[in-house]
């Protein structure tokens, strides 16, 4: 090795490892506990609907609606927290080096 491939060697910055990732991340965690809690309220809204749909005297429209509603919001929030899950997993598998991050300097 000739002496000027050395010095560029010395040159090289020093990387540390980040430590062990988690598998889980705290991230992908926290997406995950959010989406398996809109899980169980659908699951419940979903009994309810079935039971007021199924009673045929003294239906209650207004419930069924609201009902209805909640749903609709819910589908909202699972779509934001799959995303965020989604976001959280390309995450790790960038740190694990599985799949090529963003390149610095924007071109």
């Amino acid at each position: 090795m000739a002496k000027g491939e050395k010095d560029n060697l010395n040159e090289i910055p020093i990387v540390k490892c980040p430590g062990a990732i988690k598998v889980p991340t705290e991230k992908e965690r926290e997406a995950l506990d959010n989406l398996r809690e809109i899980k169980m309220k659908v699951r419940e809204l979903k009994e309810r609907l079935g039971r007021l749909q199924s009673e045929k005297a003294g239906k209650d429209e207004g419930e069924v609606t609201a009902i209805n509603a909640l749903l609709n919001e819910l589908r909202e929030q699972w779509d934001k927290w799959q995303k965020k899950r989604e976001e959280a997993a390309t995450e790790r598998m960038i740190l694990l080096g599985h799949e090529e991050g963003p390149t610095l300097g924007g071109n």
